[in-house]
């Protein structure tokens, strides 16, 4: 079983997606960037990014730290299509891609920009 912390974006999480049921659709579904793991997932932390001006960096450990404290490890970090999407569009302050390398680096375990495929108000279509 993969286990995973998801970190999503504090400014547009409930205006793109109402309480990260895309994240766990996706992770369920195994679709976008769930698509790459070949075992079951958990996901076992789900918190903001921190909010701007990018503190995100500093969050990681943190809350990798208290899931550990729960006696669980955390195999990957995704970071939200929806922190994808502030930070394609110019939203975001941080470099994500460079506050990705550098986390993964640190902790030794891979960083993922990016959860499910879905489009952003997809919940309002029929």
């Amino acid at each position: 079983m993969k286990r995973i912390a998801i970190f999503y974006c504090k400014k547009i999480k409930d205006h793109t997606c109402i309480a990260c049921t895309k994240c766990f659709k996706g992770a369920s579904n195994r679709e976008g960037e769930f698509a790459q793991y070949d075992d079951d997932i958990e996901i076992v932390a789900l918190t903001d990014c921190g909010d701007c001006p990018g503190l995100l960096y500093p969050r990681i450990p943190m809350i990798l730290g208290a899931v550990k404290n729960m006696g669980v490890e955390v195999d990957a970090v995704h970071f939200g299509s929806c922190i994808k999407m502030a930070y394609e569009h110019g939203y975001c302050p941080m470099e994500v891609d460079e506050v990705a390398a550098k986390a993964g680096n640190i902790l030794d375990i891979p960083v993922i920009i990016g959860t499910h495929p879905y489009e952003p108000y997809m919940a309002f279509r029929k």
